[in-house]
């Protein structure tokens, strides 16, 4: 997007403050549109003459009365967008805020042109004590508002609003018009969905300064503002909770890049609503909390959008395969939703191997009656940390996982929290190296199975990153990783699928036999590998059709390696 930016100054009778501000500001060469709100002769006379000085870049727009600093913003903020400008940056007329900080706001606004630009003052000296502890009040305020710290303060008149959402409001929801504008516009946007990007920048209060701040009348406003502001939360509670269960992604499509949706506390509420209201209360909690990741969540939505599409394609005519859509995705969604609740209670022990089955127990028992370790290949399929879950903390198996934490380190640590082995017979594929190839060898040598996921390639910072090779997965090349292949292969252990779906409330597991031993002779490697990435490739399909909404990839998993990634996807190394 191309940020045009302007600056916007609202002005109300500051006419000796007002020549200076404007002269650190014009160095910058933005238009600057000054809003005078009903200003006595002599300021209209001082804003005259800097208007006919300054023609090609100053532009004066006046109210016949005075309305309040927000009623003179809003009109600034209408005329700007109305003259073609995409972001405007409000200050003060007064001189307290840095003029040489506009390039950084309008730099932060070109890297975040969605965002609001705030400023976080810091003080000096100078500033009167009653104002500055007097401010915290409004942000604690907004911080419950919002449920959030993104705002850290609500009240500093330099900022940089983006004009097309800012705009939409303003023209919408009829807002405070005085000092309580700057507080409830920005609560406001928050609730709309707005990242908020915070700039530390000075102010300084003039021992003779004019301020307009009216003790009585203005904090009545500001109370009656937090008055409104509270009561709108109210109902916008269970949007707010989902903002901090899952929050938006990010824009890069490497899954390892992606922003974990959550915080740490919305999770650990959504552990303890379980541990108290039950399983079924806790996962209507979902159905809101989702329907705003599902809003919000675009890369996510677009990738299960391409997901089914891809699965009607590759289906025939005949089958019942769910079409992409805004339904779908929901579904997806919630059922990704609602592995992660049992997760929760698996690890809580909430849940026990007497609510799961075998499919066939067969392949299963032979190997747990070999006493041999095996490498088990899994996928983001089901639920295979739930099975984790069940084994370790009711003795059934000595299972070692291999896992990448680094994008999902929040939900982790509330999974930590409830029991404490879970951490025990992890393994970090950041750390793999001489030592860990000997401890899985031992791990394998006395009858342990290790666990591994193949249907993701390797993170860019992990120690396998760039193994990948290419398979058919519905009707369409896709990149796997070289890595459960290679480590069976170093390992010379027999290689088992498993995976675990839901299925009429209830959990299916399915193991069964990939390869009793996995073989890469050099001269045969590429052509090994490939075909050990279709064969598992060819089995993922097989049950992303039987359980279409389990399969919890979102993100673009038929993208195509980046142009130095060449000769890497083909199973060169």
């Amino acid at each position: 997007m191309r940020v045009m930016p302007c600056i916007v100054i609202p002005i109300y009778n500051h006419k000796d403050e007002i020549p200076s501000t404007l002269a650190g500001l014009l160095v910058h060469g933005h238009r600057v549109l000054i809003v005078d709100d009903g200003s006595d002769v002599a300021t209209q006379e001082v804003l005259a003459g800097l208007e006919r000085q300054h023609a090609s870049q100053v532009r004066v727009l006046r109210h016949a009365q005075n309305g309040g600093k927000g009623a003179a913003v809003m009109t600034g903020l209408r005329a700007a967008r109305e003259a073609g400008f995409t972001h405007a940056l409000q200050i003060d007329a007064d001189g307290q805020h840095e003029a040489g900080d506009v390039p950084r706001f309008i730099d932060a606004a070109r890297a975040a042109p969605e965002a609001v630009i705030l400023g976080q003052p810091v003080y000096d000296d100078s500033v009167p004590k009653s104002r500055l502890y007097g401010r915290y009040a409004t942000h604690v305020w907004v911080w419950i508002e919002t449920l959030s710290l993104d705002i850290r303060d609500s009240m500093c008149g330099f900022r940089v609003y983006p004009l097309d959402a800012v705009c939409a409001l303003i023209d919408r929801v009829k807002l405070g018009t005085r000092m309580d504008f700057d507080i409830e516009i920005l609560v406001r946007l928050h609730w709309r969905g707005l990242r908020f990007v915070g700039l530390p920048t000075r102010v300084v209060y003039a021992p003779d300064g004019l301020s307009h701040f009216d003790v009585l009348w203005d904090n009545v406003r500001i109370s009656g503002c937090h008055t409104r502001l509270a009561t709108g939360m109210v109902p916008r509670l269970p949007m707010l909770l989902g903002r901090k269960i899952w929050r938006t992604s990010s824009t890069d499509t490497s899954w390892w890049r992606m922003a974990e949706r959550g915080s740490r506390l919305g999770m650990m509420l959504l552990a303890l609503s379980q541990r108290i209201l039950g399983r079924r209360v806790t996962s209507w909690w979902l159905h809101p909390i989702v329907f705003y990741f599902l809003l919000t969540g675009r890369p996510a939505r677009e990738a299960s959008f391409r997901y089914f599409a891809r699965l009607n394609e590759a289906s025939s005519v005949d089958a019942h395969v769910p079409r992409p859509g805004w339904r779908t995705a929901y579904r997806h969604m919630l059922s990704f939703a609602q592995s992660g609740l049992d997760k929760i209670a698996a690890w809580s022990g909430r849940l026990s191997m007497d609510d799961v089955e075998f499919e066939d127990r067969a392949a299963f028992n032979a190997l747990s009656a070999s006493g041999r370790g095996a490498l088990i290949i899994g996928a983001h399929l089901g639920n295979l940390e739930m099975t984790r879950a069940l084994a370790v903390t009711g003795g059934h198996a000595r299972i070692t996982a291999i896992v990448y934490v680094e994008h999902a380190k929040r939900f982790n640590s509330v999974l930590a929290k409830a029991h404490d082995d879970f951490g025990m017979q992890l393994v970090h594929v950041t750390n793999m190296g001489p030592a860990t190839a000997m401890m899985m060898q031992q791990r394998i040598e006395a009858g342990e199975l290790l666990v591994i996921v193949g249907d993701r390639v390797p993170a860019r910072d992990s120690a396998l990153h760039g193994r990948t090779t290419e398979a058919a997965f519905l009707g369409a090349p896709a990149r796997f990783a070289q890595g459960p292949y290679v480590l069976a292969h170093s390992l010379g252990c027999p290689v088992y699928l498993f995976f675990c779906l839901k299925e009429s409330g209830r959990y299916r597991l399915y193991f069964e036999p990939f390869a009793e031993r996995v073989m890469l002779p050099r001269t045969e490697r590429t052509e090994r590998l490939r075909g050990y990435a279709q064969q598992y490739a060819d089995r993922l399909e097989f049950f992303c059709r039987k359980a279409p909404y389990q399969w919890f990839n979102f993100f673009d998993f038929w993208q195509r390696p980046e142009s130095n990634d060449k000769g890497v996807a083909d199973g060169r190394t």
